[in-house]
């Protein structure tokens, strides 16, 4: 119980990681995303090599959440659990290509303007740097942006079926991750900017699954009944009146 207590206690802290590493990363990184000559300014490349290092530890809070809490989730549904292991293994690449276009990006100001010295030629430096805010974006999109409404499905339904939690927790993930891939869907088809109020609320739901996880993880921890009966499943069908029940003697007409 003690271990299962730890477990919680830290998947709930690394959750929280992720939010208050993502959320400032976003503000961090957006002006030079949008504006890659304010990388050559004094002080330009700062809040993007900040955005950075948020993001690398953002892709490893993700991961962490997942392997942390495979061994208890395993006990509901190891196929489950290891699914929702490889798609926070997908979300934290997919981070990591964000953050490596985001570096390269940093590198524009300091290349020659021209390419083999022939001005009639030149290739300007920073025709590049939109293909590496694209590369950033579409990472951005298809690993924070839709990879969460899977995790939710994943981790909803084994949180909602083994009762570790309350069940109003999943349901939040549940509502959530509909809205959040439509709103890849739509961003995909041009119909709605990737970083935009209407994808701000479409994202929300998944945030506050998410945010009241992790709160409730580290204030109260998984629920100690639901941990006995995934620990002992046998028993738990017995006492349910499931299973057999060896101690009660046979009826006698």
């Amino acid at each position: 119980m003690l271990h299962s207590r730890r477990t919680a206690l830290f998947a709930g802290a690394l959750y929280l990681l992720t939010v208050l590493t993502s959320i400032p990363a976003l503000a961090l990184k957006e002006p030079a995303l949008r504006d890659p000559a304010s990388l050559g300014l004094p002080d330009g490349m700062t809040p993007l090599l900040l955005a950075v290092l948020l993001e690398v530890v953002l892709a490893a809070a993700c991961v962490g959440t997942a392997v942390v809490l495979y061994p208890v989730l395993r006990r509901q549904s190891e196929a489950a659990a290891l699914g929702f292991v490889a798609a926070r293994v997908a979300e934290g690449t997919l981070i990591m290509i964000g953050a490596l276009a985001m570096v390269s990006l940093t590198v524009i100001p300091r290349m020659p303007a021209s390419v083999g010295g022939d001005t009639t030629s030149a290739i300007p430096a920073y025709a590049a740097a939109g293909a590496l805010v694209a590369m950033h974006d579409a990472a951005f999109l298809l690993g924070p942006g839709l990879i969460p409404a899977a995790n939710a499905l994943l981790l909803g339904g084994l949180l909602y079926r083994s009762r570790l939690v309350p069940r109003i927790l999943p349901i939040i993930g549940f509502v959530g991750a509909p809205l959040l891939a439509l709103s890849v869907v739509a961003t995909l088809f041009g119909s709605i900017d990737q970083v935009s109020p209407i994808a701000g609320l479409a994202a929300l739901p998944i945030a506050v699954w998410e945010i009241s996880l992790g709160v409730w993880l580290i204030a109260q921890g998984f629920r100690p009944d639901a941990l006995a009966r995934l620990a002992d499943p046998g028993n738990a069908a017995a006492s349910s009146g499931t299973g057999s029940n060896p101690a009660t003697p046979p009826l006698v007409t």
